[in-house]
């Protein structure tokens, strides 16, 4: 793979150019090359079409480059020779071909000093030919790319200059790929391209014969599905046609061609068998779309069907296609009609008279006047929110305007949302738990229609299969926040009406707060009772405290030095930054997620949020609340799945602009690495290791109360556990004593019990992690006072543990445990700064401690403490209001209280002359 990094390379030379080709991707390789001083002595590209000029015509023209549309170079066999002089006439240096349909003369290859570079979309020798990304999906390829190399006399076969490669996920289609990779890298690398030949360093590397492929062009008429192939092969086969030229079959007597396809693996879904010419089995319209089966007894999903006279239908609605029955307008929405009618004639030129029969897309629109048409209706109608897809599913006028009106009057809106619950009969109610990804307003499988088991810690037993989310998912919920934030109504929501949402939020989280709190506690073992007050009773109060800040978000004026005789007004403004990932951990899975949500929400942002692969349900129990409260789509959307996949996606999404994170420390600075690939703002809560100190003179009692509560506060898996206890020599004995007796008294148990004062680990490898921790603590010496044990029951219990006589250089001393292990260590009588200097010898800096009545000592302490929160005769208190972070390695920004609104908000400045 020859590769170049332009950031390397200090470009001087500049060349005169001649592009030969067309098509957007033309007219964006033509703009950059400008941009970059390369002179454009001529345009060469192909005549207009129904009256409209391609774009890179329309572009070179704008700018009053000499443009030649030539229908073609060759006649006979033999070059044109009129079209050969009018091409030299322009005397170009390097001709550059990013995407050409015309076969050009070797005379016009070879002419300029520099010859000629062409654009393929494969990683050549593999799939020569003008169908390339086509058969690279076709044939199941994981890797995809594009080369540009030097023409020659073959056919795609001249030396490499470079090449670029990118992954094939599991249902990319040419599309994707197109618009991910190929078009935007490929741009990049055309103009790449054309600086090392002007520096004289491009090279010229001659393509292998081995592994060389050449597929011809992909046509209508051999795009009909073979089925007597495995499910994966069905699968590429359409996803390799979609969307040109389309994969078909006979349905009913007619060609319909398929779209939108992807793996199901899942069972056998409920819907009405749909007999397929050749199919060995029937496909099933289910509610999702089609599903088909390949020879291998596995499964296709299919989302779109579109029929001969060129009308599209999502398949699930293949069955009740033609029940709709046309409108009765009313004046208004007649003078409506006539303006889109207006719109329309303006983009389709040729067309003397738009009729109701006139159908954009054959009548010569192209994808590119899609979206020209939609801007020109949202100008004049800013109400009617229209997508791309719409006008894929409704081609002809008056299908068009029919359906403008329906989404006009709200008659398209979405159904009353729709879940498939698991329900379960627990802690004397009925709980009822979404399972599936919550995108765009919408519970949906995943993509790929995979699934995981998640687990009651209490028992071992599965609560439900929860869908894991894609990489496909992602890219749709990353998109759906996109659209939310940039054109749809949360973006013009006001502050006021945005906190009036958060606030009917928070109402009906404390309406449902008892289910909420059982489907936690099965879920992540949280005793009931904490889940009640603490993962419940402060995530409604996180999503009022913020709801209030809404309309309170405030810039500044900056008086600045006029510019006399003038004068200056300066001000700032306080923005959201746009779609937001939220990555969040496993230990307060509703709270975590509230602590994070809110401010972004607040600020005016949109979000995806990753829930713990091992805690999804009350994340997704809060997407089906949120929506209830009115939430408009797109701008929530919830993710369950793999964090090394979704996480990981999410930190490197280009359309991401934020990213908060609370989990371990390494896993954030990969989250780091990845927020780099387009400078993301990150906030970071990550490990701790929090040092609590106690002195003679505290109230031992107390000290003993909340020293226990430090450690053992939700089993111990709490971010700013107590890792390490520092008590006076002259307590220390009768600290340990008085720990154990109250230990002793503990009611290890069923989280739903409400006696129970201990329940199991969140999951069965952190309660193995706790064990291999305590053991290592013993075979270094440390001594193990209590506990260290898995307690003889089913499920993922520990026993809260004591450790003493644990030196600075043990594991235990340095590393979190994230569990109920209480790590003591004993210092001398009246030694602070030893201690301090002990307390801060870490890596971490997320929370500390001290329990002493002399307040000097406690504030002289608390400056000295290197960590985000110190407590003073107190642990765990954390409100609303005070911001929560760490230092060090536990990570920056913080969560909670007016700094928190920070992470999620810019700053503009603007300055006014008058």
């Amino acid at each position: 793979m020859v590769c170049f990094n332009s950031f390397d390379q200090a470009y001087q030379n500049k060349l005169k150019l001649a592009l030969i080709g067309q098509s957007i991707f033309g007219q964006e390789v033509y703009n950059k090359l400008r941009k970059e001083g390369h002179k454009v002595v001529g345009v060469f590209t192909v005549p207009d079409k129904n009256g409209q000029a391609d774009p890179l015509a329309l572009a070179a023209e704008k700018d009053g480059t000499p443009v030649f549309k030539f229908p073609r170079w060759r006649a006979k066999g033999k070059p044109i020779q009129e079209v050969v002089a009018a091409y030299k006439s322009v005397g170009a240096e390097l001709n550059v071909l990013p995407f050409c349909t015309q076969f050009i003369p070797m005379d016009v290859i070879d002419c300029p000093k520099h010859g000629s570079i062409i654009y393929h979309p494969s990683i050549l020798p593999r799939h020569r030919g003008a169908s390339a990304i086509n058969w690279t999906l076709i044939q199941g390829d994981k890797k995809a790319g594009f080369t540009i190399f030097w023409a020659d006399d073959g056919l795609d076969t001249g030396p490499i200059l470079l090449q670029r490669e990118c992954d094939v996920g599991q249902n990319d289609t040419v599309d994707d790929l197109y618009n991910r990779f190929l078009f935007p890298e490929g741009v990049k690398a055309m103009v790449e391209a054309v600086h090392l030949i002007a520096d004289g360093k491009a090279p010229r590397i001659p393509q292998p014969e081995e592994g060389a492929t050449y597929e011809g062009i992909q046509k209508k008429e051999n795009a009909e599905i073979s089925w007597d192939q495995p499910a994966a092969a069905l699968h590429n086969w359409i996803r390799g046609h979609d969307k040109v030229p389309g994969a078909w079959a006979t349905v009913d007597g007619q060609v319909v061609t398929f779209y939108g396809s992807s793996l199901l693996d899942a069972s056998v879904p409920a819907g009405q068998e749909l007999a397929i010419k050749g199919a060995s089995k029937p496909g099933l319209v289910t509610k999702n779309g089609l599903v088909i089966f390949g020879n291998d007894g596995k499964m296709v999903l299919v989302r779109n069907l579109q029929f001969e006279d060129g009308k599209m239908i999502p398949a699930s609605k293949y069955f009740s296609a033609d029940e709709t029955t046309a409108l009765e307008l009313t004046e208004e929405e007649k003078r409506m009609a006539e303006d889109i009618r207006a719109i329309w004639k303006g983009i389709l030129s040729n067309i003397a008279v738009i009729e109701d029969s006139t159908d954009f897309f054959k009548s010569g629109a192209s994808s590119m006047h899609v979206v020209r048409m939609l801007e020109e209706i949202k100008q004049k109608y800013s109400g009617l929110q229209l997508q791309n897809e719409d006008v894929y599913m409704a081609t002809k006028f008056a299908d068009f305007v029919q359906m403008a009106v329906r989404k006009l009057r709200g008659e398209d809106k979405e159904e009353e949302l729709v879940i498939d619950y698991v329900s379960k009969n627990v802690n004397n109610m009925t709980v009822n738990m979404p399972y599936q990804c919550f995108i765009n307003g919408q519970f949906i499988n995943a993509d790929d229609g995979k699934t995981y088991d998640t687990i009651n810690p209490t028992d071992g037993s599965i609560i439900a299969s929860v869908s894991s989310a894609s990489l496909a998912d992602v890219d749709k919920a990353v998109a759906a926040a996109k659209e939310a934030f940039e054109n749809g109504e949360w973006g013009r929501m006001n502050a006021r009406e945005r906190g009036r949402l958060m606030y009917r939020l928070a109402d009906l989280m404390e309406e449902h707060q008892e289910e909420l709190a059982t489907i936690e506690s099965i879920d992540s073992g949280a005793v009931y009772t904490l889940a009640l007050k603490t993962h419940i009773g402060m995530s409604v109060q996180t999503f009022r405290y913020f709801a209030g800040w809404c309309d309170k978000i405030q810039g500044a004026t900056i008086p600045i030095n006029q510019a006399r005789p003038n004068h200056n007004l300066t001000f700032t403004k306080k923005e959201p930054i746009g779609v937001c990932a939220i990555v969040i951990p496993w230990n307060y899975p509703l709270m975590m997620l509230a602590w994070k949500s809110a401010a972004c929400l607040a600020a005016g942002n949109t979000l995806v949020l990753k829930p713990a692969q091992v805690t999804p349900l009350t994340s997704l129990k809060f997407a089906e609340l949120s929506a209830k409260a009115g939430f408009p789509k797109g701008v929530i959307n919830i993710l369950p799945g793999s964090g090394g996949l979704v996480g990981q996606h999410l930190s490197k999404h280009p359309d991401v602009r934020k990213i908060g994170f609370t989990g371990s420390t390494p896993t954030g600075k990969e989250i780091m690495k990845s927020a780099a690939t387009n400078l993301k703002k990150v906030s970071l809560e990550l490990g701790g290791k929090s040092p609590l100190i106690i002195f003679n003179d505290c109230d031992l009692d107390r000290a003993v109360k909340m020293g226990m509560g430090a450690v053992y506060f939700n089993k111990g898996e709490n971010c700013i556990a107590a890792g390490r206890l520092f008590v006076e020599e002259s307590i220390h004995d009768e600290f340990v004593r008085k720990v154990v007796e109250e230990i002793k008294k503990m009611k290890i148990g069923d989280p739903l019990d409400r006696s129970t004062d201990h329940g199991p680990q969140n999951h069965k490898a952190h309660l193995e992690k706790l064990l291999q921790y305590c053991e290592t603590g013993v075979k270094e010496g440390a001594t193990l006072v209590y506990g260290g044990k898995q307690v003889c029951r089913p499920g993922f219990f520990m026993e809260p543990t004591v450790f003493t006589d644990v030196e600075d250089h043990m594991y235990i001393a340095q590393e979190e445990s994230f569990g109920p292990v209480m790590v003591i260590s004993k210092f001398k009588n009246g030694d602070v700064d030893g201690v301090l200097r002990r307390a801060n010898t870490t890596e971490y800096g997320l929370a500390s401690g001290v329990f002493t009545k002399d307040i000097s000592k406690a504030l002289y302490i608390s400056e000295k403490l290197e960590a985000g929160t110190v407590f003073i005769n107190t642990y765990n208190k954390t409100d609303v209001a005070a911001p929560f972070g760490g230092f060090k390695q536990s990570g920056f920004g913080k969560d909670l209280g007016e700094e928190a609104l920070h992470e999620y908000l810019r700053t503009k400045a603007i300055t006014v002359e008058y």
